[in-house]
């Protein structure tokens, strides 16, 4: 099945009681047994939930996996696969990484004896340097974030597979429209639904979907004993944004092109970052193991000053300044105070992620609207 019919069609089918073609909202706690043990395969809706259950199974559909989960964030998705690990393990994961995720690495799970290693994934001797008997995970995302750099996960999947440790992938930015990280070796991919699956900012909400059914039981038994899952109404309204996410993502590229390419293009500018360039170190790789570039870009003017960046993102009309991306309206984000606020300068500035870097979601909005904004607000 092509993906734009999976996206309307997987995981879901037509109510059976009535016919409606939507799932419904099953907003109940709970579900009335016939007698003990003796049910309809649901028990108490932290356990199991129908409008949940259509939802997991269309996002694994979408990624080419048999299993899906869905939590109450994506942190909370990150935190259910961080629990596979037991004091003592060690985590390989890259030097360009979300703040979030940075901060539940280093700001709680260090302090349960987990060790962290943030390296440049990009160099797999690198990576093979700091693999040893407790590395148990390689945590990576690709596109990064912010940075935009782009990791070659079936080089990174060899090396896990070689050492016997679970690869985790970060799908985020690229959405399953445009990059499928299971065909490409990883054992668990990622995704906040917040962004491109849910992509009307109306929802917050994680996913992990995983092909090997040892490790789903695991974090389906996290998922149902820790509790962070997510309510019917969420997983009703990423169902929904789904239906429409093989359009919106075709959009989304066709705008990020064009902002990209102006951008680069403007005197006042800098560095860009997006994958899509020629120019970009991992374009080749971008281009072996995406469908598209994405409507995520970075850029940074000539001069290093945050109260310049801070004047020209205050000038924005349609561009958003929020904390936020992959909605259908255009966003504008300055990571180093905003989504990366929790990672040390010294770190940030390693990668070239200086404190004027600017962080754009470019929308569905019309181009030549997207544009004037960009032109009004940079001058």
């Amino acid at each position: 099945m092509h993906f734009d019919t999976k996206a309307v069609h997987a995981g879901v089918e037509p109510d059976p009681s009535t016919g409606a073609i939507m799932t419904p909202i099953y907003q109940t706690s709970t579900y009335v047994q016939k007698s003990p043990g003796n049910h309809k395969g649901y028990q108490y809706a932290r356990s199991q939930n129908p409008t949940r259950s259509a939802l997991q199974s269309s996002i694994a559909a979408l990624e080419n996996a048999k299993h899906g989960l869905v939590f109450g964030s994506g942190l909370a998705a990150i935190d259910a696969v961080m629990k596979l690990l037991k004091p003592g393990d060690e985590v390989i994961s890259g030097d360009d990484l979300y703040g979030g995720t940075y901060r539940i690495f280093t700001q709680i799970f260090e302090g349960f004896g987990i060790k962290f290693h943030f390296v440049n994934l990009g160099n797999d001797t690198e990576i093979e340097r700091h693999v040893n008997s407790n590395t148990k995970l390689i945590w990576i995302e690709t596109p990064t974030n912010p940075m935009m750099s782009i990791v070659d996960i079936k080089s990174v999947s060899a090396i896990a597979k070689k050492h016997k440790v679970l690869l985790g992938v970060d799908n985020t930015f690229a959405s399953p429209v445009l990059q499928n990280p299971m065909d490409l070796g990883a054992d668990i991919t990622m995704h906040s639904a917040t962004k491109y699956l849910g992509g009307h900012s109306d929802v917050v909400m994680g996913a992990l979907v995983v092909n090997d059914d040892n490790l789903y039981d695991r974090l389906a038994f996290i998922q149902n004993s820790c509790g962070a899952v997510s309510g019917p109404q969420d997983c009703f309204l990423v169902l929904r944004g789904i239906k429409t996410l093989h359009l919106r993502m075709e959009r989304h590229c066709q705008n990020g092109e064009k902002v990209a390419r102006y951008l680069a293009a403007h005197p006042r500018i800098d560095k860009v970052y997006w994958p899509g360039f020629e120019s970009h170190p991992n374009h080749d790789i971008a281009k072996e193991q995406m469908k598209g570039f994405g409507g995520m870009i970075s850029f940074t003017f000539h001069e290093d000053d945050m109260q310049h960046s801070f004047r020209v993102m205050e000038k924005f009309k349609l561009f958003a300044l929020a904390e936020s991306l992959g909605g259908v309206e255009s966003m504008v984000n300055h990571p180093a105070t905003m989504t990366h606020g929790a990672v040390p300068k010294e770190e940030r500035m390693k990668v070239g992620l200086l404190d004027s870097l600017i962080r754009l979601s470019v929308g569905i909005e019309n181009i030549e609207d997207l544009i004037e904004d960009l032109k009004q607000a940079i001058g």
